[in-house]
């Protein structure tokens, strides 16, 4: 799943458990407490399905990280002196930004 599959999925999780919880405060108004005990356990349960799921959006976005860390890290050893230009590189963008504040 690619980062902005993630961030729609994760926008489409939370405006849900949004809706759920707002349907409970909007209605417990005018509700018996039957009606209420219901409407509570559905909120849970929408909270603990919403939890889950977004764990494991979390789990499969921290796996992407670590798999780019990995290639880089690869890349890095493969070749060394690239790696050294492009971190001297870095660094010296930084030191530039750094001193013309």
């Amino acid at each position: 799943m690619s980062k902005d599959n993630q961030s729609e999925y994760l926008r489409t999780e939370l405006k849900s458990l949004a809706d759920t919880l707002e349907e409970v405060l909007n209605s417990s108004t005018d509700k018996s407490k039957e009606e209420l005990s219901k409407l509570r356990s559905k909120a849970e349960s929408a909270l603990k399905e919403s939890r889950y799921r977004l764990g494991e959006s979390g789990e499969a976005l921290a796996k992407q990280t670590r798999e780019a860390a990995a290639r880089a890290d690869e890349y890095v050893r493969d070749n060394p002196w690239a790696g050294v230009g492009i971190g001297a590189a870095v660094g010296l963008m930084l030191g530039v930004l750094l001193t013309r504040r």
